[in-house]
């Protein structure tokens, strides 16, 4: 039995998939088998069963699993305290960001921190706000930046700036031009929307339902997990959405989209940097949370 073996039975064992198991772990569907294979035989026991449901835990394979989560967790553990040992310099960081963060405030906080540790490697994942939590919450990252704050236990979220989200149209839609829209207005159109559990889709939906609209009574055509496309959806006529403003500031400057405001209702939405309630940082992330708080904290 080694380290990979176990992360992958771990991966599998989570996703509920094989083939995603491979995806997470970077190796073959065939590799992921073999793996499988030989902790079932060093331990003597099945520990998954293939169904048309996809990978489904014997009790022998949920017993594994709570020791493979701690040791790798462990593990994970042992590494950072090394690493904090030698410093930072020669290091890694594995940092998450929802879909605005991800594609515009990471990636513009990055430089400043690789000036600062030239030699230090950074890999930024992309994923909703609840996935965000989750890989904080498994220890797969350390910090993360979400469009939303949840009421999620075992968090600390620390506020940064504001962004404001929009109703974006195609340039051909009888809408672009005019100054704003009424909520009267909202049920005539049809939407394309981000998908419930992102940052976005949550501000939306809480802030139509102040107003007395309930999103699911909006009629929508398709709910898409990737802001660009969305906007590709937008600008091809397929329907109207919510979406940043600062996702959309290039394609408005090149006439590719408008966007327009709700009468009416406050679409301001804050992000937050979100960590692991009382776990220390390790060098590299704290230097990073220190970078993105002073470029986009609020005032004291």
């Amino acid at each position: 039995m080694n380290l990979k073996q176990l992360e992958v039975f771990l991966a599998v064992a989570e996703s509920g998939s094989f083939s995603k198991g491979a995806e997470a772990t970077f190796i073959t569907q065939s590799t992921v088998s073999q793996h499988i294979s030989a902790l079932e035989k060093e331990f003597g026991v099945k520990l998954l069963d293939r169904t048309g449901k996809g990978a489904l835990l014997t009790e022998g394979g949920k017993i594994l699993l709570q020791h493979a989560r701690q040791i790798i967790a462990d593990t994970r553990h042992m590494t950072t305290a090394m690493n904090r040992f030698k410093g930072v310099e020669h290091t890694s960081l594995i940092v998450g960001g929802s879909n605005i963060p991800g594609d515009h405030m990471l990636p513009d906080a990055l430089p400043l921190l690789l000036q600062r540790f030239p030699t230090l490697t950074v890999t930024v994942l992309h994923s909703d706000s609840h996935e965000i939590l989750d890989k904080i919450s498994k220890e797969e990252i350390e910090i993360g930046i979400v469009g939303s704050r949840f009421e999620e236990e075992g968090f600390t979220f620390t506020p940064l700036g504001h962004d404001e989200i929009k109703l974006a149209v195609s340039p051909r839609h009888r809408w672009n031009g005019r100054n704003g829209i009424s909520i009267s207005e909202l049920g005539e159109e049809t939407y394309v929307l981000r998908e419930p559990g992102s940052g976005t889709g949550k501000t939306v939906k809480e802030a139509l339902s102040k107003a007395g609209i309930d999103i699911a009574d909006l009629k929508v055509k398709a709910f898409i997990g990737s802001n660009e496309a969305i906007k590709y959806a937008v600008g091809s006529g397929l329907g109207i959405s919510f979406v940043s403003e600062i996702s959309i500031r290039k394609e408005i400057g090149r006439g590719e989209l408008a966007a327009l405001h709700i009468k009416g209702v406050n679409l301001s939405r804050q992000f937050y940097l979100a960590q692991r309630s009382g776990r220390e940082l390790s060098p590299a992330a704290a230097a990073f949370a220190e970078i993105l708080l002073q470029m986009y904290g609020l005032p004291q």
